[in-house]
């Protein structure tokens, strides 16, 4: 194609070349590259969007893909970015990490994506992250998650510790019990949450009874069922991720264990999983997050009502789902502000970026790369959704560190995990 350029070019060049003129046929060979490059610049912006669409984590990880599409529509309908239109590019992990990390290195360097939303588990988050330290490029990520991290490659727009697990289970002492008996999938998230939440319930002179964890997806739940009989904790606190949940909770209230008898709370369950669940067996249960589809504010109400406009009156919102969503336009506005959508340059403008969300105004801490956000607690309703029963005053300054211990320790406890786990961040059970 440049080529065609020179070609067109030919007679004035040979002119020059007669006349000695080397310096203008060097010009007339930059101009002709720069038309070409000008007139052939690409009216497109490509976006990867890497979630599970199959396996254990697809239960919740199909919403965000919707939410992050939406948002991407949203910002095309209205003039795209920077003139542009951003074409997204949906590739399923499959619910397994290694996918995750290959589709990640295809996206980055073969789709040559400008950036990529996507990741739920912690295990995928932290297998993915090398291969975006790799290239320089940029992920966003949207789930809560066990803190202990923070990446110049990652935004991380769900809550750090300290702005859900550590007030929910303080909130959990003060108001529902003593005693706790902890459940979790085996992985790195449940397993971090649990050591998170031990040093503060010994901190507060609580008890934990218990701990439990099954494999990511297993179905065997009984053993947890029959601890938990046993030691007749207050509290269920449950990290548990996925539709291993299902079962847990079939089989809890099948023990005879109600929520008015031991009262669950649960750290991975929103909106969108209870319509996976018996509601019936839900009602009551309690849950953290930053965002409930119940928030009476305007801006939640048009975010609502066209997310359900576009993909079924019968569909939910929830906290995974709006932090898809704000993703997308977090980064629209980082690239606004470097008039490019070039990874290096629009990492450069990443901090202290705001968006009046859903959940109410958020904006990316220059320190860690993650957002401030307001914290609520919620008990499960009859009719899916989830009443607020308390609330941070404003956003909360996230800290990926919880201070019960130093860096150092920490970073040596997950590296512990990871060689425990054969170099996995997640017990296969092999």
């Amino acid at each position: 194609m440049i080529i065609n350029y020179l070609q067109k070019n030919s007679n004035q060049i040979f002119k020059l070349i007669k006349m000695q003129k080397s310096w203008q046929i060097l010009l007339v060979i930059w101009a002709s590259c720069l038309t070409w490059a000008c007139q052939n610049e690409s009216k497109e912006i490509k976006v990867g969007v890497l979630h599970s669409l199959s396996g254990t984590m697809a239960i919740s990880e199909k919403a965000v893909v919707n939410a992050t599409l939406m948002a991407i529509e949203e910002i095309n309908q209205n003039g795209g970015l920077l003139g542009k239109k951003i074409v997204p590019i949906v590739v399923d992990g499959k619910s397994d990490w290694a996918t995750f990390a290959q589709e990640a290195e295809r996206l980055i360097t073969q789709e040559k994506v400008s950036v990529i939303f996507g990741c739920w588990t912690s295990a995928s988050r932290k297998t993915v992250r090398p291969v975006f330290e790799k290239y320089n490029h940029l992920l966003f990520y949207p789930i809560q998650y066990e803190g202990l991290e923070a990446s110049p490659n990652i935004v991380y727009t769900g809550a750090a510790p300290n702005q859900q697990i550590i007030p929910a289970t303080k909130w959990a002492f003060d108001n529902l019990g003593k005693k706790f008996f902890i459940v979790g999938s085996d992985y790195v998230f449940p397993r971090t949450a649990s050591a998170i939440m031990r040093e503060l319930i010994g901190q507060l002179g609580g008890e934990v009874v218990g701990d439990e964890y099954v494999l990511l997806g297993s179905k065997d739940v009984k053993g947890m069922i029959e601890k938990i009989k046993a030691t007749k904790p207050d509290v269920i606190l449950n990290n548990i991720n996925g539709d291993t949940n299902i079962e847990f909770f079939s089989q809890l209230r099948a023990a005879g264990i109600s929520n008015q008898e031991i009262p669950t709370f649960s750290f991975s369950i929103a909106e969108d999983e209870l319509r996976s669940l018996n509601v019936e067996q839900m009602v009551g249960e309690y849950t953290a997050w930053n965002y409930f589809q119940s928030l009476d504010n305007q801006t939640n109400k048009t975010f609502v009502a066209n997310y359900k406009k576009k993909y079924g009156e019968k569909l939910v919102t929830d906290d995974p789902i709006e932090a898809g969503y704000i993703s997308v336009y977090l980064w629209s506005k980082a690239v606004q502000k470097a008039q490019t959508e070039d990874v290096n340059e629009v990492r450069k403008n990443l901090a202290n970026q705001s968006f009046l969300a859903p959940e109410g105004l958020v904006y990316i801490d220059e320190a860690t790369q993650h957002i401030w956000k307001t914290v609520r607690i919620g008990k499960f309703k009859a009719d899916g959704q989830v009443e607020v029963v308390w609330s941070s005053l404003k956003p909360v300054k996230p800290n990926p560190y919880p201070k019960f211990r130093k860096k150092a320790d920490w970073d040596k406890f997950l590296q512990n995990l990871y060689v425990g786990w054969n170099n996995n961040w997640a017990n296969l059970g092999k």
